[in-house]
C-alpha cells in the first residue's frame, strides 16, 4: 500500500498525524514544506495528501494544482483554520477531496484518512479516471461559483439542470458532481440525446426486450439499467423528443421504467444531471419541450460561464492544454507568447473550452517554433477583427464592469454611464466642430438636453461650441 503524505510546516501538527497513523498501522511520509512534496511527487506516488493550506513558500493551493495536474485521481485533503474556511471551499471543492478545519478531531482525521484511501485504491482498480481527463481548471469568480456549487452538492441526490454554451464543460462538471456525490463508486453513464437517431434513442434509454422489434435478437439493458446506483447525464436534453419527455417524466415522477417491448416494471435508483445550450423557458413557451418535465429536472440548476465571461483563464487553460497535447504526441511542449496570449484573451471564441483545446492542438502540431506568435494561429483567427489591436467596446465595458463589482465598489452604474455620455459628447463635438445643434442631432437628444448634459458633466467649453 502506498504512503499517506502529511504536509504542513508545523511540527506538532505532524506529530499528532505521526502517533495516530502509526497507531492505525497506516503508512505515512512527513513533509514540512510543499516544495519538498512537490519534489518527492517527481519520483513516486501517495496514496493520499493531507497538506496545510498556508505554509512558507508554496501554498496548499499550488501544491493541490501541481498534484492535481500529474494525478487528477490522488485523493488530496486539506487543512485550514477556521478563518480560512470559506476561502478554502471555493477554492478547493472542484478538486480537493476534502477539507479539514483546524483545530481537529484526530479519530474524525484518521476516519477521513480512511476513506480518501478507500477512494483512492477504488479508483486505481475501477481505472475510471485516467490521465487523460482534465479537472476542471479556473480561477474567475465565475468558475468559482460553480466550484462552490460542487461543494455544496457534494452530499446530495438532488436532480440537476446544467446549462451554457456548446464547449463550456457541462459533460465535465456533471462528472465532478458524481465524483464528489455518495454515489462516487457507481457508474456514471453519459449519453447525448441530441446525437442519437429518435427512433434509436428509446431503447438506448430503456433497453429493449428480445423480439421487441425488428433486429432486436437478444435482450439488451438501457442506460438507466447501467447506471444503477449511479448517475445518468443527460446531455443537449433541449433535444429529445415529445414523446420521449413523457416517459422521462414518469421515470422521474415514480422512478420506474420499461424496456421496449417489455411488460414488468423496473425500478430506477439513479440520479438524473441534465444539460441543455437552449433556453428551456423559451422551448417550453413554444410548446417544444413539456413544462412538467422542465420543473422536474430544473430543481437545481448550474449555469456554466462563456469563456468570453471568464478571459483570465484562457491563459491557465491554454498552458494546461498545450501540455496535454505535447504529452499525447510524445513531443516537447510549446508556449504561448505575451502578445499571442493578448491577442487570444481578446477573442470571443464561441466554441469556448472545447474550441481552445482544440486549437492548442493544432498548435502543438502546426506551429513552427517552440514559442507561438501570432502569425502562428490559424488563418481564420488571424483574420478576426481583434487582430488589428481592438476589443469589441461592450466586452470591454463588461469586463470593466466585472472588475469594479469583484473589487465591491458601488455606484458604478451612474459613474460609469457619466463617462459614457461624456465621450460620446466630447466625440460628436469634435465631428462638429463644437456646434450644439448638429452635435444634438447626431446623437439623437434636443438642444436643451445636450446642453444641460454638457452643464452636469462638466466639459469644457471648447472654441465654435455655441455656433448655431
Amino acid at each position: 500500500m502506498k504512503p499517506v503524505w502529511i504536509i504542513d510546516d508545523d511540527r506538532s501538527i505532524r506529530w499528532v498525524f505521526e502517533k495516530a497513523l502509526t497507531r492505525e498501522n497506516i503508512a505515512f511520509k512527513a513533509f514540512s514544506s510543499a516544495r519538498e512534496a512537490l519534489a518527492a511527487l517527481d519520483e513516486e506516488t501517495p496514496q493520499v495528501v493531507v497538506s496545510d493550506i498556508r505554509m512558507p513558500g508554496e501554498s496548499g493551493l499550488e501544491l493541490l494544482q501541481q498534484a492535481k495536474l500529474r494525478h487528477p485521481s490522488l485523493p488530496v485533503i486539506i487543512m485550514t483554520a477556521y478563518s480560512d474556511l470559506e476561502s478554502a471551499v471555493t477554492a478547493f471543492q472542484g478538486g480537493a477531496y476534502e477539507y479539514l478545519p483546524k483545530p481537529f478531531d484526530v479519530d474524525h482525521a484518521v476516519e477521513l484518512i480512511r476513506r480518501a484511501m478507500d477512494e483512492s485504491v477504488r479508483q486505481d482498480s475501477a481505472g475510471e479516471i485516467s490521465e487523460s481527463v482534465p479537472e476542471i481548471l479556473g480561477q474567475a469568480p465565475a468558475m468559482q461559483e460553480v466550484f462552490r456549487a460542487i461543494g455544496r452538492l457534494s452530499q446530495s441526490h438532488a436532480t440537476v439542470l446544467i446549462t451554457g454554451e456548446s464547449g463550456t464543460g457541462k459533460e465535465l462538471v456533471a462528472s465532478a458532481l458524481h465524483r464528489h456525490s455518495p454515489r462516487a463508486g457507481r457508474p456514471f453513464i453519459a449519453i447525448n440525446t441530441a446525437a442519437i437517431p429518435r427512433e434509436l434513442l428509446e431503447s438506448e434509454l430503456f433497453g429493449h426486450e428480445r423480439g421487441a422489434f425488428t433486429g432486436a435478437q437478444t435482450m439488451r439493458r438501457g442506460r438507466f439499467e447501467q447506471a444503477e446506483g449511479g448517475t445518468l447525464f443527460l446531455d443537449e436534453i433541449g433535444d429529445m423528443p415529445q414523446e420521449l419527455q413523457t416517459r422521462l417524466l414518469r421515470v422521474l415522477s415514480d422512478g420506474n421504467f420499461y424496456r421496449v417491448g417489455g411488460h414488468q416494471p423496473i425500478k430506477a435508483n439513479v440520479r438524473v444531471i441534465a444539460a441543455t445550450h437552449q433556453d428551456l423557458e423559451a422551448r417550453v413557451k413554444q410548446g417544444l419541450f413539456r413544462e412538467d418535465l422542465f420543473h422536474r429536472l430544473n430543481v437545481i440548476r448550474l449555469r456554466l460561464p462563456a469563456l468570453r465571461e471568464r478571459r483570465e483563464d484562457i491563459a491557465l487553460l491554454a498552458r494546461y492544454f498545450l501540455q496535454k497535447s505535447a504529452r499525447d504526441l510524445g513531443v516537447e511542449s510549446k508556449r504561448l507568447a505575451e502578445a499571442t496570449l493578448k491577442y487570444l484573451s481578446a477573442q470571443d471564441l464561441p466554441g469556448n473550452v472545447r474550441q481552445l483545446e482544440n486549437l492548442c492542438h493544432w498548435l502543438t502540431v502546426m506551429a513552427p517554433a517552440a514559442t507561438i506568435e501570432i502569425k502562428d494561429l490559424p488563418p481564420e483567427m488571424r483574420a478576426q477583427p481583434a487582430a488589428a489591436g481592438g476589443e469589441d467596446w461592450v466586452a470591454a465595458l463588461g469586463r470593466e464592469a466585472e472588475q469594479r463589482l469583484h473589487r465591491g465598489e458601488t455606484g458604478i452604474m451612474g459613474e460609469l454611464t457619466h463617462q459614457f455620455e461624456k465621450v460620446l459628447i466630447l466625440k460628436a463635438l469634435a465631428q462638429t466642430g463644437g456646434r450644439r445643434i448638429e452635435a444634438a442631432q447626431l446623437l439623437g437628444l434636443g438642444r436643451n438636453t445636450l446642453t444641460r448634459k454638457i452643464q452636469e458633466l462638466k466639459i469644457e467649453a471648447g472654441r465654435g461650441e455655441d455656433a448655431v
